[in-house]
Formats: structure tokens, sequence, C-alpha cells
């Protein structure tokens, strides 16, 4: 089974609430995520995210530290995701690749439909 390797931001505001993305496009369409994606070769883990996170929401964000790493099987590969709690430097998040976002409240994260693995990151945000 192949093997997909990616980062993603938890994103928190001053109030606690956690920033949400809606997926646009895909199999996955309209399933709820953590913003991140796939490393490029030669990237750190940190490196890549702070890309990706430039690339999907023109903002710049600020690591604070890796919350875990999910392992999940999806039907056609094997997720490997290494989530990091982080905060906004700069700017407010704009959707260039997302159909909807929400900054949601640790109590609220239920109320999306999350895909799996970030479904994994919830039960340890909500813990």
């Amino acid at each position: 089974m192949k093997t997909i390797e990616v980062v993603a931001a938890i994103i928190r505001d001053d109030e606690g609430r956690i920033f949400a993305s809606q997926r646009g496009y895909g199999e996955w369409k309209d399933w709820w995520e953590f913003p991140g994606g796939k490393i490029e070769p030669g990237e750190t883990l940190r490196q890549a995210l702070i890309r990706e996170i430039w690339e999907e929401l023109q903002t710049r964000i600020g690591i604070d530290s890796l919350l875990q790493t999910v392992e999940w099987d999806y039907p056609k590969f094997h997720l490997t995701m290494h989530c990091y709690l982080c905060h906004i430097e700069t700017g407010h998040p704009v959707l260039l690749e997302h159909e909807a976002a929400r900054w949601l409240k640790p109590a609220e994260l239920g109320t999306v439909n999350w895909l799996p693995a970030d479904a994994e990151v919830v039960h340890s945000l909500a813990g």
C-alpha cells in the first residue's frame, strides 16, 4: 500500500478556538480537516508546514510543538500525519483551496464531519 506523509497545523487563537477547514475537492470533498499537506523533498516537517499554510491560507504561522503523529489506513493509501500545535503570526486565513472554514471551541470540535485521521487528533484535543 502506498504511504503518504503529511504535516497538519492545529492553529489556535487567543480564545483557545481551533481552525478547521472543509475540503473543496477530491474523493473526500466536504469533509473537514486541519490544514497542511505533503512534504517536499529536502524540507523539514516544520518548513513544509509553514510553506503549506502559506500556500493554502496566505497566513504566516508560528509552530509551538508537535502534538502527535497519526498513522491511518485509508482505502487507497496509508497516511502518516505529523500534527503541530500552531498560532498565527501574521495575517488572517484566506481560503485558497478549501470551500469553508470555522474557528471552533474545543467543545464544538464534534460538530463537523472530520476526515478519519483528523478525527484521531480531535480525540486528543478533546481529551
